[in-house]
């Protein structure tokens, strides 16, 4: 078997409100919002950490897809709302000084910072659209 050259390029998290999703990646997060299109809650929005413009992520209005039947945008919403319908893991060599960040810009915390029993230390929050976003301790 040859080996393969795979990287991540972008991942994708829907949005239910772009301009409250810009303000959380990029203020509480910094990560600089690299394209926006669209309009209203249309808008597809790509952010990503600095330093790293080979690796994005879309916030996409997650019901806009014509092929979705209303049952699935009422479980769409539901899981949204629950926190269980998507998540990203990030790292930071200091998760205590993200974490520390990311409170003070008023996120909503799910976990404060803890050491796992499977060998690492991280923290979580919820986007504004129910996202869960865990933050790991680079080792």
């Amino acid at each position: 078997m040859t080996a393969m050259n795979i990287t991540i390029s972008s991942s994708f998290l829907p949005h239910t409100d772009p301009d409250a999703s810009i303000a959380f990646y990029r203020d509480a997060l910094g990560f600089e919002v690299r394209n926006d299109v669209g309009r209203g809650t249309m808008r597809w929005v790509t952010v990503g950490p600095a330093g790293q413009k080979d690796v994005s992520i879309v916030l996409y209005p997650p019901t806009a897809d014509p092929g979705i039947t209303d049952d699935e945008r009422r479980t769409i919403a539901e899981m949204m709302a629950k926190g269980t319908f998507a998540t990203v893991v990030l790292s930071s060599p200091d998760v205590d000084a993200a974490f520390a960040q990311v409170e003070a810009s008023g996120a909503d915390v799910v976990q404060e910072p803890i050491d796992q029993p499977y060998g690492i230390r991280d923290c979580a929050f919820r986007d504004p659209a129910g996202n869960t976003v865990r933050i790991n301790q680079q080792p």
